[in-house]
């Protein structure tokens, strides 16, 4: 199996579970593989842009860079403020509701609740 056949074959695996930015390293990751001609190759086996597949090589080389700085190198996935919204912001009563709900004399640690572990 020559390598176009091998790279297409790998990307018709990984398309569908990568997004747009791994997909993107993955390319490069390839392209780097193989060395001389390796762009032209990878462009030509998944049908990316050669411009994307060298922005992806210039994100690896940053990425890589700035791990010899950092110790936490993963960027995010979800933008700021993704996910789940914390239950005391949707209700703001919900502390006050649960702390009606126990007795003032039955408390002690084990049943002391922290806003941060109400999601």
């Amino acid at each position: 199996m020559g390598d176009v056949a091998m790279i297409e074959a790998k990307f018709q695996a990984l398309s569908g579970r990568l997004d747009e930015a791994t997909l993107r390293m993955w390319a490069a990751t390839e392209a780097r593989s193989l060395g001389r001609g390796g762009v032209s190759a990878v462009a030509k086996a998944i049908g990316m842009s050669r411009t994307t597949i060298h922005t992806g090589l210039a994100e690896l080389k940053a990425t890589a860079s700035a791990a010899a700085g950092k110790s936490e190198t993963r960027p995010r996935v979800r933008a700021t403020g993704g996910g789940r919204k914390r239950l005391t912001a949707k209700d703001a009563h919900l502390l006050q509701d649960l702390d009606a709900l126990v007795e003032p004399t039955s408390r002690g640690r084990s049943l002391n609740i922290r806003p941060s572990a109400i999601r």
